[in-house]
């Protein structure tokens, strides 16, 4: 009957929020972030929230089981019903008008406190080959931990026409086939009438969606099945770390975008709360999957993972590990359609490349190497800071070519390397350079990075500024005088050390 009346309330509600949010110009606009074209009411969290509390206030006192329920949990009941209504209201200002990150993230602190002080709240948690670890004191950071987390997992997830409304269904069916295990009458009784909400929903919100819920319903549908995870399990501490477990699980698509964007973000040295388009979704999109195609996909994952969260609600030891197992390897498969192992390989990359050792060394040591090659006053002078710059780069050695021919050789060492990487630069512009130097590593020492080739340049600019200063033969040629190809090649210099 609870089913029955959300879904109900839910069909007459939405098109009427809809048609208010037409009627007040509460629209999502386009462009940016938003993918969707078109004017589309985007306070379609107050129908599921309004349709929710009314199925739940209006089925308890008419229902024995519903009274029964409400006599053993009442404050729990209270903390729920008060704070979703709360949240949902907290969002649609934000929809409405906007708030600013700090301003949801307290009020959301602000609820989870509420939902606290009600009784909702962790007591335990259950850590494998450990036992249970009571909260005690860290009973209240970790409830807030847990109820902000994921209500903005939920949020976060809000990016495609049906998805978080699809994805918290699955949730919450899974929620509510635990509470029924567990005779938690008022947990099953609350998501028996977000489920009806939900699917009554889904007729607008599937795509092409008619009406968008925003940050009222992606709240709303948060703070709901994060309390009602917890409520459940107040009567017995022991319970309670397993009916975490559950919603993890069953929560496995938006929790593992949540913090996996919050790791994206922290390498690209960006604020975690900033707005990006790379959530899961969007990684779907970029491959070429269709709107429609990409829902489905990630549905079908929500569905693995509630699956796995009701195998271990009834299976023993061995059942949860064969579901975590079974999560784990949905997980790592989405990763790797969508490209995060890429992302991650890449990101590894750029990092590596920034900060490698030769990159640093040439960084420290180019305004020493400019300066001395400015201060030249001859040909040898720009030699031996040739000389000393192999030391500075990291290299074997360093050459002067002109007319394919080495005309200087400077090295580290007399032992010939089996193997060589070599990058050449030339001495001045291209249109006017007689020579080039090349600079050659061990094969050993890997390849140099973009940034240290860039850095390399500019020793090789250098040089060549230092030539053309010294009248040397190997400077660039002025820009009236054309390089000739019969050019013949300037005699070697006999330096001291070794240098040929």
């Amino acid at each position: 009957m609870a089913f029955v009346l959300a879904l109900v309330a839910s069909c007459v509600l939405t098109p009427l929020v809809r048609s208010v949010a037409f009627a007040q110009g509460f629209v999502a606009r386009t462009g940016g972030r938003h993918i969707h074209a078109g004017r589309i009411p985007r306070i379609g969290g107050i129908a599921l929230a309004v349709g929710w509390g009314l199925a739940l206030v209006a089925f308890l006192p008419l229902s024995s089981l519903g009274t029964q329920a409400l006599e053993q949990s009442r404050m729990q009941f209270l903390g729920i019903l008060a704070g979703a209504l709360l949240l949902c209201a907290i969002g649609a200002v934000d929809d409405i008008r906007g708030l600013r990150v700090h301003q949801k993230l307290a009020a959301q602190v602000g609820v989870a406190v509420l939902a606290y002080a009600c009784g909702v709240r962790v007591e335990a948690i259950l850590l494998p080959f450990v036992g249970v670890l009571s909260m005690g004191v860290f009973a209240l950071p970790v409830t807030v931990l847990w109820v902000v987390g994921i209500t903005n997992a939920v949020n976060l997830i809000d990016g495609l026409d049906g998805l978080a409304a699809g994805v918290s269904l699955f949730a919450a069916v899974t929620g509510l086939v635990v509470a029924v295990q567990n005779g938690s009458l008022l947990i099953a009784l609350s998501l028996s009438a977000l489920t009806g909400v939900l699917v009554g929903f889904l007729f607008y919100n599937w795509n092409p969606a008619r009406v968008f819920m925003g940050d009222s319903g992606s709240y709303f549908l948060g703070y709901v099945l994060a309390t009602t995870s917890l409520a459940g399990a107040v009567q017995q501490k022991a319970s309670t770390a397993v009916s975490l477990l559950i919603p993890m699980v069953a929560l496995g698509l938006p929790i593992f975008d949540t913090l996996f964007s919050m790791l994206r973000r922290f390498l690209e040295r960006r604020p975690i709360f900033s707005p990006d388009q790379g959530h899961i979704h969007h990684r779907l999109l970029e491959l070429g999957l269709t709107h429609r195609r990409a829902v489905v996909v990630l549905y079908g994952v929500s569905i693995a993972f509630a699956c796995c969260a009701v195998l271990m609600a009834f299976g023993g030891g061995w059942g949860n590990g064969g579901a975590l197992l079974i999560a784990t390897l949905v997980l790592l498969g989405l990763m790797r359609q969508a490209g995060y192992f890429d992302y991650l390989h890449r990101r590894g990359r750029v990092d590596a490349r920034i900060y490698d050792g030769l990159t640093e060394r040439l960084r420290r040591a180019l305004p020493e190497v400019l300066e001395s090659l400015r201060a030249s006053d001859d040909e040898r002078d720009v030699f031996r800071v040739v000389r000393r710059t192999i030391g500075d780069t990291g290299c074997s050695a360093i050459e002067l070519r002109a007319q394919g021919e080495t005309i200087h050789r400077f090295e580290a060492s007399a032992v010939e390397a089996v193997g060589s990487i070599r990058r050449a630069f030339p001495l001045g512009p291209d249109a006017i350079a007689r020579a080039h130097v090349e600079f050659v590593w061990h094969v050993d020492d890997g390849e140099p990075s973009v940034q240290a080739s860039i850095l390399l340049q500019l020793v090789a600019d250098g040089f060549a500024s230092a030539l053309r200063r010294c009248d040397s033969a190997l400077s660039p040629a002025t820009a009236l005088e054309p390089v000739r190809s019969e050019h013949p090649a300037p005699a070697a210099v006999a330096l001291p050390g070794n240098i040929r």
